[in-house]
This record gives structure tokens, C-alpha cells and sequence, in this order.
């Protein structure tokens, strides 16, 4: 264990005042169900929001607040956290299961959480400046590429039937399947004049946007 907390101190060119902070940022629920990363998951993405959210209006000033909106949802979201997180190599060191119970796999999600959990661990450790120049530096590449405002496919299909058509486009669920922990969902979306077209998903939202893509290529929108 020193070793491995050694070596992640490294990677986060951090060293911690409180060891036990960064342990606890670490581990996950399936290895202890009482000292896990969860509250500082929770705390760390509260410190990220805010964070962003001063450069954002620090970068772009005179930037509209839903060209903000979608610039900071662009920066904060799971899979850029999941993204961060891979690249601090993060699943080399989760704490996940234990001898009594069949290790759990280290998924996307328990990366991204654990990203939030250390910006958490940062925090507390060393104070909100302190955190918020950590955050700057492991978010550099994507804050450079923010004025970049990429459009998801379910607003610009919103966009879209707003501009055309003055309504909204209609999704509906049509199955729902799959374990609870690892459902299929299976959503239709059209827009006047469109028939519906299908995607899959993991969740509602990913299969929504899915479906939206895939609506908006067949219009050649995309």
C-alpha cells in the first residue's frame, strides 16, 4: 500500500499532508463500505464545477450564458473525467472488492468517480487554491480546446425541428432490458415529417443521443 500511495503521489506531482485522505479517495465502496471515496466524490465535483466556472467566465467574458452552459457541460461531464482519469492511470491503484466478496471490475464509471474523489481529497488536504491550480493543470488540454463549442446531437436535433418545424423532437422508451446494474435501453426519436429511428443504450440519456445521431445523419445534418 505505501508503495502504490507513493508512486500516485508521483503521478499527481501532489504529496499529501493527510495519507489517509488520498486512501480514502481511492477506495471503492466494495472494499469498504464505510470509509469509501463517495462523500469526497461528491465534494470534488462540487469543486470542479466552480472551478470551471471561473475560468470559463474568466476565458470568455462576454460569452452568452447558454454558450457558457455548453462550454462548461463540455469540460465537467463523465466521460472527460473518465478521460482524466485514464491518463493518471487511476485503475492501477482503486482499492475495489476484498477477500470475502468477487472483485468488482474497475468500470468507466468507478474512473470518473475517483478522478472527482482526489479533486475532493485535494480539497481538503490543501485548500481551494490549491485544488483549483491541480484542476488547471490536469484540465489544460481540454480548457485550451473550449472555444471550441461542440453541440451535442440531441440539441442540435432540438435546433433543428425548433428552426423547421416549431416543436420539439418526440423520443419515447421502447424496452427497457438487461440487469439492473447493466441495462438495455432501446429509445426511438422523430421530428415532423420523420419516421423513428432506433439506438440502444446503457442509460436513457446515451441512448437519446445515440438516437439523435443517428436521425441527424439520416437527414445529413452530421
Amino acid at each position: 500500500m505505501e508503495e502504490k500511495i507513493k508512486n500516485l503521489q508521483k503521478i499527481l506531482d501532489i504529496k499529501f499532508s493527510n495519507i489517509n485522505l488520498l486512501i480514502q479517495a481511492i477506495t471503492h465502496k466494495s472494499y469498504n463500505s464505510k470509509k469509501n471515496y463517495e462523500i469526497l466524490e461528491f465534494l470534488g465535483d462540487r469543486i470542479l464545477g466552480l472551478t470551471i466556472s471561473d475560468k470559463l467566465v474568466d476565458l470568455y467574458p462576454n460569452h452568452k450564458v447558454g454558450i457558457l452552459d455548453k462550454k462548461f457541460a463540455n469540460l465537467v461531464n463523465k466521460n472527460v473525467c473518465y478521460e482524466i482519469g485514464n491518463k493518471l492511470k487511476l485503475s492501477n491503484f482503486i482499492l475495489i472488492g476484498n477477500s470475502k466478496k468477487k472483485t468488482i471490475k474497475v468500470e468507466k464509471k468507478i474512473i470518473s468517480d475517483t478522478c472527482e474523489s482526489i479533486i475532493g481529497a485535494v480539497y481538503l488536504d490543501k485548500g481551494f487554491g490549491y485544488s483549483k491550480k491541480f484542476i488547471y493543470r490536469i484540465w489544460e488540454d481540454y480548457i485550451t480546446k473550449s472555444d471550441q463549442t461542440f453541440i451535442d446531437a440531441k440539441t442540435k436535433l432540438q435546433e433543428f425541428s425548433l428552426k423547421q418545424f416549431k416543436s420539439l423532437p418526440v423520443y419515447k422508451i421502447v424496452s427497457n432490458t438487461g440487469p439492473r446494474h447493466k441495462p438495455n435501453i432501446k429509445v426511438g426519436v422523430k421530428i415532423k415529417n420523420s419516421k423513428y429511428v432506433y439506438s440502444i443504450g446503457t442509460s436513457k440519456k446515451n441512448a437519446e443521443q445515440s438516437a439523435a445521431s443517428i436521425l441527424l445523419k439520416s437527414l445529413n445534418l452530421i
